[in-house]
């Protein structure tokens, strides 16, 4: 098929395409045992040039003006309505431009790892160590989550802020952590439960799970940090991440502070920007990532142990390749194709979304001999698509999109669809419409869906909580939470956690009937500051950033899940 799919009529109910293609794969980790140095410290004095995705910071965002989400008539009995199945297309023309083999009996030289199962444990490290916590981008945490949590301590002691002053002389003030800003927690070898995270300041800092003190110097680069980070998976003392000051880095942690051990800069013939927003994924020694410059790269990192104990790599880009086409450019109208999310793996294959709406799926279990990944999937969603693609147990794709060119393929489409990329026909399975809530506004979803069970749970820009049948599509659950919602929901032992922004918190609902959400407590800030963030769950604690400048941890205080309580 072509790299764009442009169907103008949309095929109704028939019976289903061909089954999917599963492959056995077998479980290599590596793990490095390496003890970690006790460290302390922190300064912050960053200046900087292109700003985040939002302007407004402190101490919330607000609607449009002119109408508000509840006075607009009628929404609630008439969008967010489920499309059927489609029909699959007769002529087989929904399926890949380069397909792949279909002998269906060979295993991969180099398998993808399906981590779905590994649950807390990715690889050999105990912890939350990249977005949505594996490589499917499935997991989201370790319980018990906490009832009634209260905060527990807040770092550091000023806000971490980043003053922009623009060619005019006008300055703008951006604090905090925002999209998508998810922290990582780990169990470190040395017994200290470490949560890690980028902010506005232009630093990764690096904190005490229990105290809420520095454990270490934050690392700062040139610029914003507004991704998430990724641990090794693997054991080794590694952080992967990325900065809008156009480099993604490997940064050794076995130092007496944080040290930049290799920089991958944005490719020189990016387009958009070069910035790095997606949260890597690290399998087989091969990380996996896309760029604001709108290129995907594969980088064997080659990671081992100098003679002195100390971590090493030695990477090497084996495989890069544009996410656009000049067809995507004519489709859009403009050339916004920014890869902002975190890839997704399943089975041998890699699978990612940009900003001009094309989804990709490319075939890497021949990568590292042959250098090749072919393109095996290929779906045009019509609009931004920014939100990181969720992989379930049969390798469905469950994709979020932005609605702000307003295309009539995006209104054909839809911005919560379910696609199949193993069938031969339409992979669109179901999608449900999510518009504006107001004139001048957009539509659509920035958060990233959370799974649990055969539901979905996800935010909406408009300021909807939805519920999602993921058999059928169906919107069984559906709740004004406010507006301007981009972080991405946690489940852990049937508590979802859902980031406020427009009320300034965190909400959690008994999800113990998955179709039934229960709301059970609702915790804001005194600041009231927007969350965009997506929140970590870990060991009876909830940690995110928030607009404010400051970070938080919350708990159950005065129980064994609560921590000194100190704050900055």
């Amino acid at each position: 098929m072509a790299d764009v799919d442009d169907r103008g009529d949309r095929p109704r109910r028939a019976p289903a395409g061909p089954e999917p293609r599963w492959r056995a794969l077998t479980f290599s980790a590596l793990l490095a045992t390496l003890t970690l140095g006790a460290l302390a410290g922190m300064s912050v004095d960053r200046d900087t040039t292109e700003p985040p995705r939002v302007t407004a910071h402190f101490p919330g965002l607000q609607p449009p003006a002119d109408e508000p989400f509840a006075q607009v008539p009628g929404l609630a009995e008439a969008v967010l309505e489920p499309r059927p199945a489609p029909e699959p297309n007769v002529d087989g023309t929904a399926g890949a431009d380069e397909p792949d083999e279909e002998d269906g009996t060979a295993e991969p030289a180099h398998p993808i790892v399906d981590r779905r199962t590994v649950g807390e444990r990715v690889g050999e490290v105990a912890g939350l160590t990249t977005f949505r916590g594996n490589p499917t981008r499935t997991y989201y945490g370790r319980g018990p989550v906490p009832h009634e949590p209260e905060r527990v301590w807040r770092y550091p002691d000023e806000p971490m802020c980043t003053v922009e002053t623009s060619g005019s002389g006008e300055t703008t003030t951006w604090c905090g952590t925002g999209w998508t800003g998810q922290p990582l927690v780990w169990e470190r070898p040395d017994g200290v439960t470490e949560v890690v995270f980028g902010a506005y300041d232009g630093a990764v800092h690096f904190v005490d799970a229990d105290s809420g003190d520095a454990t270490r110097p934050p690392f700062h680069t040139d610029h914003m940090v507004k991704g998430t980070e990724s641990l090794d998976p693997d054991g080794y003392p590694l952080l992967y991440t990325g900065s809008r000051d156009g480099k993604l880095r490997v940064v050794a942690l076995d130092r007496d502070e944080p040290t930049e051990l290799w920089a991958l800069e944005a490719h020189p013939e990016g387009v958009w920007n070069n910035d790095w927003d997606g949260s890597p994924a690290i399998v087989d020694d091969i990380l996996y990532v896309g760029g604001e410059d709108s290129w995907f790269y594969a980088v064997e990192l080659h990671r081992s142990v100098d003679a002195d104990g100390r971590v090493t790599v030695d990477p090497e880009v084996i495989f890069e390749k544009p996410g656009f086409t000049d067809e995507l450019f004519d489709k859009v109208g403009d050339r916004n194709v920014s890869i902002e999310n975190s890839v997704a793996l399943f089975e041998g294959r890699v699978y990612f979304a940009n900003s001009g709406g094309r989804v990709v799926g490319l075939d890497v279990t021949d990568l590292r001999d042959e250098r090749t990944a072919p393109v095996v999937f290929d779906y045009w969603t019509g609009d931004d698509t920014d939100a990181t693609i969720t992989i379930d147990e049969e390798g469905m794709l469950y994709v979020a999109i932005e609605l702000q060119r307003f295309l009539p393929r995006a209104e054909e489409v839809g911005q919560l669809v379910k696609l199949d990329p193993y069938t031969d026909g339409d992979p669109l399975q179901w999608s449900v419409d999510v518009p504006p809530a107001s004139s001048g506004d957009d539509g659509g979803i920035w958060a990233t869906p959370a799974l649990h069970g055969d539901v979905l749970y996800v935010p909406t820009h408009p300021g909807e909580l939805l519920g999602v049948d993921t058999a059928t599509g169906e919107v069984f659950h559906r709740e004004h939470i406010g507006w301007h919602e981009w972080g991405s929901p946690a489940v852990v032992d049937d508590t979802l956690v859902v980031p406020l922004c427009q009320e300034g918190g965190l909400r959690g609902y008994d999800v113990s009937d998955p179709r039934d959400p229960v709301e059970e407590w609702t915790v804001t800030l005194d600041t009231g500051a927007c969350i965009e963030s997506t929140p970590a769950v870990w060991d009876g604690r909830i940690y995110v950033g928030t607009r404010d400048g400051y970070f938080y941890a919350f708990g159950r205080a005065g129980s064994e899940f609560a921590g000194s309580g100190s704050e900055g």
